[in-house]
């Protein structure tokens, strides 16, 4: 029956709490010994006893993470299918369509494929881009990237 279940007997330890007092086995300094920094707090995460630390020990990598560095917004040539033929394509149109949501710097990847002739205006186009531009339609410029206040 449920209501008999107990645990085994020995199976359940009872936690020692230590430092509550000189009259129990641990009471005074809990265990710790007399002194020294491992007496007194913790040891600071990746301390390693005097040896020298591996974050130390790893070389630093090259270069840095530029923080101000801010991502393009992607539409592939295949999304620009929704447009009317000779229609000029800037990121406003796209934002009005829905293609893209937030403000900022538009690149044009060349996944997918566009059968009409457009004038797509974007901040940049991918290398594959460029060389289908090359190739024919749809025709395409590069804006002025966008600044801080734009």
């Amino acid at each position: 029956k449920l209501h008999n279940l107990a645990p085994a007997p020995g199976s359940k330890k009872k936690k020692i709490r230590v430092g509550r007092g000189e009259g129990g086995r641990r009471g005074k300094t809990a265990g710790r010994g007399t002194k020294g920094l491992k007496a007194r707090n913790t040891l600071r995460p990746g301390f390693e006893g005097g040896q020298t630390p591996l974050a130390m020990r790893l070389p630093k990598l090259p270069g840095f993470k530029n923080p101000n560095k801010e991502p393009y917004l992607v539409i592939n040539v295949g999304e620009l299918d929704e447009f009317k033929a000779g229609s000029e394509v800037t990121p406003e149109t796209l934002r009005e369509r829905g293609l893209i949501h937030q403000r900022g710097q538009v690149k044009v990847l060349a996944e997918g494929d566009l059968d009409k002739s457009l004038t797509v205006k974007a901040h940049a186009f991918s290398k594959t881009r460029r060389s289908k531009r090359q190739a024919g339609r749809p025709r395409s410029s590069d804006l002025e990237p966008l600044t801080a206040n734009s």
